[in-house]
């Protein structure tokens, strides 16, 4: 498996540096993650190893869920943040509920 480069983060207004930053660190260790699980199933030999496999897939799976909520809570504090008006904040807000409500 080849290494990629480490991605460039681009300035915009959805997200800060820091918080593309901790979530870009969060999904590596996701994707660590689904390659480990990716060699137990492979290393499978006996039923009981099924138990560990189901344990580390849960982990990825409550690591990826708590990325996804990362991503909302900060797209919430920066876009009420850089809203210019009330108006703008309540409408950012109810976006992104909306994305809660969709992908939840």
């Amino acid at each position: 498996m080849a290494d990629t480069p480490p991605l460039k983060i681009v300035q915009g207004t959805a997200l800060n540096d820091q918080q593309k930053k901790d979530l870009l660190h969060r999904l590596a260790r996701v994707e660590g993650q689904l390659r480990g699980v990716q060699k137990l199933i492979a290393k499978a030999a006996v039923p009981a190893d099924c138990e560990a496999v189901a344990q580390q897939m849960s982990a990825a799976r409550k690591a990826l869920d708590r990325s996804f909520v990362t991503l909302l809570t900060s797209a919430v504090v920066t876009h009420a943040e850089k809203a210019e008006t009330t108006e703008e904040a309540i409408a950012s807000t109810r976006r992104l509920a909306s994305l809660l409500e969709k992908f939840a």
